[in-house]
């Protein structure tokens, strides 16, 4: 059996949560494959709103088993607090929840270091969430890193005390003005721990190839998209892990022969969060409409996102890369009563018109060519079929499916899992 995939394609804060929990009923494994709780999945139903971090976003059905793989960055303070959220709901968290052993742990010297490099940086900071989700894939990819697997042995708190004192000699050298109380942190962070430790951890790679062994359907999550990918991203400004396709395989331990559909989703605009390049950002009323009907606010950190027009270099580059097999539109409702809307279907890069995205999208050196189509003024929220929708937004979609060559499967038409409109 093969593992599909379901991936942001800009700058994340896409919508991967909404749609895992609608689509979950299809799968018997979420698994999460990268990223931390740097990631805010929103999900909303019965009245009410959910906002994931780490925990894979089919916790809500109970006929599913849920996996935090090896390639996700897990703060116990965090994750405790996730679970204390889904208390009141009655998940059976001990089974349906299941961890890998190989995944690495966020220290609360972690964060503290995340911090002190941001400060450093002054002007030219990345716009990092601070969770010190950067400094656990350092230690990762530098061999210092703690795993969860390291939680089961004896000296794991030795260990963390050897790394915890290197931390703080390197928060040190930044010379910045940051204020904190380690003991303080640590008894937060020692007391989560113990609660992650009640949980059920697994050798996850061996658990997933069980599993599809087995017949089981299985569903990768991923985090952030594909536009902030450590490789493939607007690299400075990006996230610390494989936001792509790939990183599902290094992330779970899936070959990539056992990959099947590749579900990308994308905004029916864009929209960043953070610093860094954007190259259809508006800063007219256009923009700051699409922001507070979109309620465009970080849902990890608050922060309000940048909005501007869909960009179909981007957008065509991170189906490319990923390999995407089906679409999924997300906020349409969202550009419901703007009078003119615009795609992005080119750039002007130094001196010359490209359609592919280049090694920089900096505003010195790209500016984009725009098409025009006509907006639509009828509210969609309520419709249950794609021929419920105004002739403007059908227009809309035909366009992109025949610029992308790859099919739109679904578009959403507001926050709650049943405004959902399949094609």
């Amino acid at each position: 059996m093969a593992v599909d995939l379901l991936l942001g394609l800009q700058w994340g804060d896409e919508g991967k949560g909404k749609i895992v929990d609608v689509i979950t009923k299809q799968y018997d494994i979420i698994a999460r494959f990268q990223g931390g709780p740097n990631a805010g999945h929103t999900l909303e139903f019965n009245g009410i709103k959910h906002v994931l971090h780490t925990i894979p976003s089919g916790i809500f059905h109970t006929h599913t088993t849920n996996l935090v793989g090896n390639g996700v960055v897990i703060d116990p303070v965090i994750f405790r607090k996730e679970l204390d959220k889904l208390a009141p709901f009655k998940i059976n968290v001990k089974s349906n929840l299941l961890i890998s052993r190989k995944a690495h742990l966020i220290l609360p010297t972690h964060r503290l270091l995340d911090a002190a490099s941001e400060a450093s940086k002054g002007k030219a900071k990345i716009g990092s969430t601070l969770k010190g989700i950067g400094p656990t894939y350092m230690d990762k990819t530098g061999r210092n890193g703690i795993r969860v697997g390291d939680l089961e042995m004896d000296d794991w708190k030795e260990k963390y005390r050897a790394l915890a004192n290197k931390h703080e000699e390197m928060i040190h050298f930044f010379n910045v003005d940051i204020q904190y109380n380690l003991k303080e942190l640590e008894q937060e962070f020692f007391e989560a721990v113990e609660i992650l430790k009640e949980l059920t951890f697994v050798d996850s790679e061996n658990f997933m190839h069980e599993a599809m062994r087995s017949g089981k359907k299985i569903l990768a999550e991923g985090a952030q998209g594909s536009l902030l990918d450590i490789d493939f991203g607007t690299y400075p400004y990006v996230t610390s892990s494989n936001t792509t396709a790939a990183g599902a395989c290094t992330g779970l331990g899936v070959a990539p022969n056992t990959i099947g559909e590749v579900i990308g989703i994308f905004k029916a605009y864009t929209t960043r969060v953070g610093s860094g390049p954007f190259p259809t950002e508006l800063f007219d009323e256009v923009g700051a409409r699409i922001g507070n009907v979109g309620k465009e606010f970080g849902a990890t950190t608050g922060r309000p996102r940048r909005c501007g027009w869909l960009d179909l270099v981007g957008l065509k580059y991170a189906i490319r890369i990923n390999g995407v097999t089906q679409l999924i539109m997300m906020k349409s409702d969202v550009l419901s009563g703007i009078e003119e809307i615009k795609v992005c279907t080119a750039y002007q890069y130094k001196g010359e018109t490209i359609s592919h995205f280049p090694y920089s999208i900096e505003p010195e050196v790209v500016q984009p060519f725009y098409q025009t189509f006509k907006g639509w003024k009828a509210d969609i929220t309520a419709a249950k079929a794609y021929n419920d929708f105004p002739k403007e937004l059908k227009a809309y979609v035909d366009f992109l499916e025949e610029n992308i060559q790859v099919p739109i499967k679904m578009i959403s038409v507001g926050p709650d899992r049943t405004q959902t409109v399949f094609r």
